[in-house]
Order: structure tokens, then C-alpha cells, then sequence
């Protein structure tokens, strides 16, 4: 009867032990966790620049078929849709029907003529403002570093 009541208490996990593991696990992510958010901040930046590059391509490709960028009125708008009156127009120039967001959620921001080429295509940043550092810097398809 003796062995019966030891092969039960060593089944289960102690209280002890459940606290134990418990703190192990609240170290590694105090630990892991603020390293995950900065690598996920960072990340957004560069989906914001990939998307620029590829609406680039894609203004690129409405320049040679039409012969000049969309105006500010048709945005961006020009590359997914033919308003009726814009000739040689041969797209959709995007692959999917519908404009994508800033990793944010925000509309990138397109105008043309732009002050720093043909075209100034950017966007907001996380606070979706104009300027900032950081997470809320603006990303643009004239920065230098890309």
C-alpha cells in the first residue's frame, strides 16, 4: 500500500514546480518580448519601402504606356482603373484590383509633379503625420537610404 501512495504523488507536478516554470517562462519573455517588438517595428519600415518600389515599377509601366505619370487628381488610383479618358492605358498595373495600405493602415500619399522628382510617393508612418522619428518617420521614394 505504501508504493501505491508514492506512484500517485509522482505523477502529478507540485506546486513548487509549476511556480518554477512559471517564472523561467515570465524571464524569457521579459527577455525575448522587447526584442521581438523592436525586430517587428523595423519591419514595417521595410514593407512600407518594398510596396514603394513596387508602385514604382507600376508607375514606371504606366509612363511607357501613356506616356506620362498620373496627376495628382488620378493618383494612384490611375494604375488599378482607366478613368475612360486616359489612351494607351493597358493595365491594371498592379496585381491585385485594389490599393494597398501603408504597413499602418494608412493611404500612401502620391502627387505629381513632385517637389523632389516627376512624382513624390510616400508614406506617413505609424502616427500618419507629416516628419517624425522612428516608427513614425515618413517613408519615401526619394529617401537616399532604401
Amino acid at each position: 500500500m505504501l508504493k501505491l501512495r508514492r506512484n500517485k504523488r509522482e505523477k502529478g507536478f507540485s506546486l513548487i514546480e509549476l511556480i518554477v516554470v512559471l517564472v523561467i517562462l515570465g524571464l524569457l519573455a521579459a527577455v525575448v518580448g522587447p526584442a521581438v517588438m523592436r525586430r517587428l517595428k523595423g519591419s514595417r519600415t521595410q514593407i512600407a519601402k518594398i510596396q514603394i518600389s513596387q508602385f514604382e515599377e507600376s508607375l514606371d509601366l504606366f509612363n511607357f504606356d501613356v506616356g506620362r505619370y498620373p496627376g495628382t487628381q488620378e493618383g494612384l488610383q490611375a494604375l488599378i482603373q482607366n478613368s475612360g479618358n486616359v489612351p494607351n492605358w493597358s493595365g491594371p498595373y498592379l496585381k491585385k484590383n485594389a490599393l494597398p495600405k501603408d504597413p499602418w493602415g494608412h493611404d500612401y500619399v502620391y502627387r505629381s509633379p513632385g517637389q523632389h522628382g516627376e512624382y513624390d510617393l510616400y508614406s506617413l508612418g505609424a502616427d500618419g503625420q507629416e516628419g517624425g522619428d522612428g516608427e513614425n518617420a515618413d517613408v519615401s521614394s526619394w529617401a537616399e537610404a532604401r
